[in-house]
Formats: structure tokens, C-alpha cells, sequence
């Protein structure tokens, strides 16, 4: 079998598509917060594709923001770094067939977070008296 060549992106290429995609991100509503995020790394505990423990957790969108996507709760979850870059822009049940990854256990594990999360992730932090 012959050896797949590494295509890298040039320096201006990359540019023009974080100008891009940072353009499509300012034209939609992203309102995940910093909290929500982090109740949503605490239930899943590890990557939410392949189940990768230790290592850093990325925001990937489900629907990616190329497709229609935001960063919001329902949309985002926690991946892998290798997982992240792998999906790219792919939608994500086809993707996970394609990575012989259990699409099955994702949707459900996903839906079952999403009904556990807006109630402990939207509470409102306890302010200061004093």
C-alpha cells in the first residue's frame, strides 16, 4: 500500500481560515459560559467520543459552526485533541461510523448529559454579602 504524503497548509492559508471561521463566529449567538462548560467536563469526565482520560479536553461543536453550529450547551462537547482534529467539520454520526466509534452509546450518553446539565449549569453563582 502506498505511503500517504502530509499535506501541510501554508501560513497565509491558515490565516484566511481562522479569518473565516472567526467571521462565522460573530455572526451567531455563542453563549456557552465558562461554567456550563465546566459542569459539562465534570459529567463527562473524559472525552465524549473515544473516552480518552488525562489528557486536555477541547469545546467541539456536535454540529460544527461550518455547518450552522454555535457554542452553545446543547451543541458542544468535550473532546479529545485527537478527536477534535479528526472530525473537523464532519458531521458527527458519520464521523463516528467512520472511526468505528459506538455512535449509539454517544447519542444516548449525550442526550442523558444534556437532561442532567441546564438545571446544575445555569444556577446562578451565590454572591458576596459583606
Amino acid at each position: 500500500m502506498p505511503q500517504r504524503r502530509k499535506i501541510t497548509a501554508s501560513a497565509a492559508t491558515r490565516a484566511r481560515y481562522a479569518k473565516r471561521r472567526q467571521s462565522r463566529l460573530a455572526r451567531v449567538d455563542n453563549d456557552l459560559t465558562d461554567q456550563q462548560w465546566k459542569a459539562m467536563v465534570a459529567a463527562w469526565g473524559r472525552c465524549a467520543y473515544c473516552g480518552a482520560t488525562g489528557a486536555p479536553l477541547q469545546r467541539d461543536c456536535v454540529l460544527p459552526i461550518s455547518r450552522g453550529g454555535r457554542y452553545t450547551l446543547d451543541n458542544v462537547v468535550p473532546a479529545c485533541r485527537s478527536c477534535n482534529a479528526s472530525k473537523h467539520n464532519d458531521e458527527v454520526t458519520a464521523w463516528l461510523r467512520r472511526k468505528r466509534l459506538d455512535e449509539r452509546e454517544f447519542l444516548i450518553r449525550h442526550a442523558q448529559i444534556l437532561g442532567l446539565l441546564p438545571a446544575a449549569a445555569c444556577k446562578a453563582e451565590p454572591e458576596d454579602e459583606g
